[in-house]
């Protein structure tokens, strides 16, 4: 059974800022825009409900395929075994909760705040005919569904950047993370090659919107998106993050140049 526990707002863009600008106090970042804390989720789930048919299409379009090799990398790392269990908050269309049971993953949980997200990717796995291993939840990372140290890993990827709290977050993962448990978060990061930087801005700001509005027929959605990985803290701002939380033995490891990167904690 797929449980809901929240309904979407609207969906709302203001004048452009300009990059890896904060946002104000007592303001939540959306995109290049300072929204209302309460407002953000409601946001967020607009901007996903509108892409979730085309989400899997898109991301190959938008990365060429590397975000495959990305999510290979990830699971490497992960390194899974039969009696691990895995969360994967912001576990959309299921693709990472598939890629953990095919290495030898126990169980997976898949829980994403937005309800379309999660039926697409129910509807996929039943069309593939995986019908067991994999749970589907509708949740906030911020106030997961999940009891206190229950899971022995916990993914995030491409997710991150779209909840309000990071902070808040972070400390729901601790929460549910078994003592020895393993966190685990990919997502797009800061560039850091400066050859590749503004190549890589070009191609965020002009080239992913019309992507957006030819293939899913959305360009603000995809706009939003752009924004919102430049809006999102750097590798060393998101590890003393994680540290903050509780998490032990943080580390990172850049992909592409830091297009993207994987940051990695163990609870002890």
């Amino acid at each position: 059974m797929i449980q809901v526990v929240a309904k979407p707002d609207r969906l709302g863009y203001g004048p452009a800022m300009k990059q890896n600008d904060q946002p104000q106090a007592d303001n939540a970042s959306f995109g290049y825009q300072d929204v209302d804390p309460g407002e953000k989720p409601g946001l967020v789930r607009d901007v996903f409900s509108s892409v979730a048919g085309n989400y899997d299409l898109m991301n190959d379009l938008m990365s060429g395929g590397i975000h495959r090799l990305w999510k290979s990398t990830l699971i490497d790392l992960m390194r899974p075994k039969p009696d691990d269990t895995l969360l994967d908050v912001a576990g959309g269309t299921g693709d990472i909760a598939a890629r953990f049971l095919d290495a030898g993953g126990g169980r997976a949980t898949i829980c994403d705040l937005t309800e379309a997200m999660v039926m697409t990717g129910r509807d996929r796995m039943i069309d593939e005919g995986r019908l067991t291993g994999i749970d589907w939840t509708v949740g906030d990372a911020q106030s997961l569904p999940v009891p206190d140290r229950s899971v022995t890993v916990y993914s995030i990827a491409f997710g991150l950047r779209n909840v309000t709290d990071i902070s808040a977050a972070l400390s729901e993962a601790y929460r549910v993370l078994k003592p020895g448990g393993r966190y685990f978060c990919l997502e797009f990061s800061h560039v850091a090659l400066p050859f590749l930087d503004k190549l890589y801005d070009t191609y965020s700001f002009k080239v992913l919107p019309l992507l957006g509005q030819v293939v899913a027929r959305d360009r603000d959605s995809y706009q939003y998106l752009a924004e919102s990985i430049r809006r999102f803290p750097d590798q060393e701002s998101l590890s003393k993050k994680m540290k903050a939380a509780g998490l032990d033995m943080v580390r990172y490891r850049n992909l592409s140049g830091g297009i993207a990167a994987i940051h990695s904690g163990w609870r002890t």
